[in-house]
């Protein structure tokens, strides 16, 4: 058995030396590097060749990958590379490297057609200026062969050993038994959804309700399922930190079963939560952990190595541990050791962000990946936001004001085109079809301009403009992807000009918003370059709403769990003479309060009351308090931080008894595990559904327009669809994630009160857990309180959307 590398992940081994210098080089994205490659290739003659194969072997390696392009007629080989900015300030560490992998490619050209000698060529593509760059050196195979062989036998000890590994890996994950007595009820449905949906290649979608071990029951099976598809990595993505710890514990339980399980797993965490030195630029001449990085890694990677082999897993604390020990950043020696890891824990961004790591690694070394979607009810909103955009007129004033000389011009003609969008402007809030061409040119120009002097001035520190910077480069790559999945919005805020500004015919501020509203086009790429890849949660119904939004193949499976739980342990009442609409708030506090303390009274213990606002949560507490002091009672903060979310969580325990106050969707309506005591019993005052507004209005009409001729829509979003989408569903689905804090265990038993009398309608009982009977119940009133408004068609009308 010959071990698999991939060019670059060879070369990047035995040939980056030196610092870690990310000085302001500003790097293309990937889809503009992929634009720039086809621009090179749509440059050449007829008979140039794209995206070459190629494939060799010396020892017990196997070295693959694909050149960018060769051109017979001139037996050139080139080596594509996209860069913004002055190529001359890119550092000789990078150079090499781009030599390096085209001196591989040149060799096993040469070897694959019998050449005895080959042009190679570098070919540097500026991506704002639309030049070329050519490098280019003639080289005989002779020559050539001796370099591939070198770098080869720099390579072989370590290939010697990831082959080892990767032998005794899966010959363990072949014999790896399930690290529980017996699967809990449900959990085997679910492992073997996953296992036959990796064994067969496709996507899967699995409903599952909390409380049955979901994150082992998809570890396991696709842990087991890695030896027989020949998988190189697995992929674990979470929506937040406790979902990314949950999966550690998971992993660390399957391999202290099997006895030391020989898996290496990574725990990817964000820059501003590892780096050591935030103060610092990421070059050697300002960071001593960058000084010399390259030098350093090898050691540091045989460290990490053995860590996983010996101690454990590489979770924050490990990484951090090994990196300075070895006086390295432990953020980029993370992104370091994903090739040499087996499993990578981390958040959605590392592969479905528009420049995310694991994705571009996974493209780049053409590796087999599955990967797992932790509370995938998640992905929508997280993919909007990753494919969204904004740009701020006052930032832009900021900025201005402190700008240096060079880019002022720029940022001053930027304004100009931002006031002339006043005068296409008829409302405080318009939706326009498209961007407007000339606001692009300036924008582009301001880009430009900024991007001249960064790569000039690479040590100088300017957090506001490089921040404004990376936004314009963020707003200006969403303007090229801008489709019918998105919306552009300009709004107007009144504001008095500055005199920092020095701008001259300021009237107020423009914001301008390209948001995503459906994101399956930028993220059916990512789910077709997996192997296989499983979205769970306890709330992805409809399933059709979730498959349409996010992109998933149309072959995708579905598998819904059944519950292990029963409705005798879940009492579920609907209230049916209490509205919690927004011009009813005021007059359901008495109601909600009298019901709350009445069932506190006949059953004392802990209980979570959800909002739909902090504005409705005080109001409701200070009620709450002035009519039943005696009951303990607490209540979720605005911008609580993390200690705030534990002091909240520490007041459920066993023993104590009270209300805690929160809002639906917010830190504590999901991934907060409450069982047995800690908690028994919710009450959700509010139907969870998105406020109405201008942008929700045109979210749903987009939504209903982009999935024309799907169910009852119309051409104009109006329909039952676009509703649904952005209204009904949402708000349902964080009403059932927050009433499942309360059953977590077989031995739970519990109480949901679900106070609006919306609840009761079938449309939205269809779409509760089936195992949940519920009841109607009309609430006694203590006090007189005005009757709930008329009724209106749920699903058709937005005036109840609130």
């Amino acid at each position: 058995m010959k071990y698999l590398v991939a060019v670059r992940a060879l070369c990047e081994f035995t040939a980056k030396h030196g610092d870690l210098d990310l000085r302001f080089t500003p790097a293309p994205s990937a889809q503009e590097g992929m634009a720039g490659h086809a621009v090179v290739a749509s440059r050449r003659g007829d008979g140039y060749q794209a995206e070459v194969s190629l494939e060799g072997e010396y020892k017990n390696l196997r070295v693959r990958g694909r050149a960018d392009g060769y051109d017979p007629a001139l037996n050139r080989l080139e080596e594509v590379k996209t860069f913004r900015g002055d190529l001359h300030a890119m550092p000789d560490n990078r150079r090499n490297l781009h030599w390096a992998q085209a001196k591989i490619y040149g060799w096993l050209l040469c070897h694959e057609k019998g050449l005895e000698n080959i042009n190679l060529s570098l070919v540097y593509f500026d991506i704002a200026s639309l030049q070329e760059t050519p490098l280019t050196e003639h080289f005989s195979a002779a020559s050539l062969k001796e370099y591939f062989e070198l770098q080869c036998e720099r390579f072989l000890l370590w290939a010697d050993q990831e082959l080892a590994h990767r032998l005794a890996r899966d010959a363990a994950l072949t014999a790896l038994d399930f690290p529980h007595a017996s699967f809990r009820p449900g959990q085997r449905e679910l492992a073997e959804a996953v296992y036959k949906t990796s064994s067969a290649g496709k996507c899967l979608m699995a409903q599952a309700t909390t409380g049955i071990g979901k994150t082992v029951g998809t570890v396991f099976p696709l842990l087991k399922a890695t030896p027989k598809k020949k998988l190189d990595k697995l992929f674990f993505l979470a929506a937040k930190t406790p979902g990314r710890k949950l999966a550690l514990d998971a992993l660390a339980l399957i391999k202290d079963s099997a006895g030391g399980l020989p898996l290496r797993v990574l725990e990817l965490v964000a820059r501003d939560k590892s780096c050591e030195h935030l103060d610092k630029a990421c070059h050697g001449d300002a960071c001593p952990l960058a000084r010399g990085f390259y030098d350093r890694l090898p050691q540091a990677r045989v460290a990490a190595v053995h860590y996983t082999a010996s101690e454990g897993m590489l979770d924050k604390a490990a990484l951090r541990k090994v990196a300075l020990t070895h006086h390295v950043c432990p953020y980029y020696l993370s992104q370091e050791l994903v090739t040499w890891s087996d499993v990578a824990v981390g958040d959605y961004n590392y592969f479905f962000d528009s420049s995310a790591l694991l994705y571009n690694m996974t493209l780049t070394n053409q590796w087999r990946v599955s990967v797992l979607v932790d509370e995938a009810h998640n992905m929508i909103e997280r993919a909007r936001k990753m494919y969204s955009a904004t740009l701020e007129q006052a930032q832009l004033h900021q900025v201005h004001a402190s700008a240096p000389r060079a880019v002022r011009g720029a940022l001053e003609r930027l304004n100009r085109n931002f006031n002339d969008l006043h005068k296409l402007q008829t409302e405080p809030y318009q939706v326009h079809a498209e961007l407007p061409a000339s606001f692009l040119k300036a924008l582009q120009q301001a880009i430009t301009g900024i991007t001249d002097f960064l790569v000039a001035n690479p040590t100088r520190v300017d957090g506001e403009l490089q921040a404004f910077y990376f936004e314009a480069l963020h707003f200006s790559r969403m303007a090229d992807a801008f489709g019918a999945h998105s919306i552009f919005d300009i709004t107007l805020n009144d504001s008095a000009q500055t005199e920092a500004s020095a701008f001259q015919g300021d009237h107020g501020c423009a914001t301008l918003n390209i948001r995503n509203v459906v994101p399956a086009p930028f993220l059916a790429p990512r789910f077709a370059a997996a192997n296989s890849v499983a979205l769970f949660s306890a709330t992805l119904s409809p399933q059709d709403f979730y498959r349409e939004t996010l992109g998933l193949p149309a072959g995708a499976a579905w598998v819904d769990v059944q519950s292990p739980f029963t409705h005798e342990q879940l009492r579920v009442a609907a209230v049916s003479n209490i509205s919690t609409r927004y011009q009813h708030r005021d007059q359901s506090l008495g109601p909600i309060a009298d019901l709350m303390a009445r069932q506190y009274g006949n059953t004392p213990g802990n209980y979570l009351a959800f909002l739909s606002s902090y504005d409705y949560l005080q109001k409701l507490v200070a009620l709450f308090r002035e009519r039943y002091p005696h009951i303990p009672v607490w209540e979720q903060k605005r911008q609580m931080d993390e200690a705030g979310r534990e002091q909240f969580l520490a007041r459920f325990t066993p023993d104590s008894q009270g209300i805690g106050f929160a809002v639906l969707g917010g830190a504590f309506a999901e991934g907060v595990d409450l069982p047995g005591r800690r908690l028994i019993g919710a009450f959700v005052a509010t139907l969870g559904l998105p406020q109405v507004n201008p942008v929700n209005e045109e979210i749903r009409k987009r939504m209903g327009a982009y999935f024309d001729g799907k169910a009852d829509s119309k051409t104009d979003g109006s329909g039952e669809l676009g509703y649904n989408y952005t209204y009904l569903y949402p708000g349902l689905q964080k009403v059932v994630q927050a009433a499942g804090r309360v059953i977590r265990t077989q031995l739970d038993v519990g109480v949901i009160y679900l106070m609006d009398d919306r609840f009761t309608r079938p449309e939205v009982l269809e779409l509760l857990p089936p195992w949940w009977k519920v009841e109607r119940l009309y609430a006694t009133r203590t006090r007189k309180v005005p009757s709930p408004g008329p009724k209106i068609a749920l699903a058709t009308s937005v005036s109840d959307a609130n």
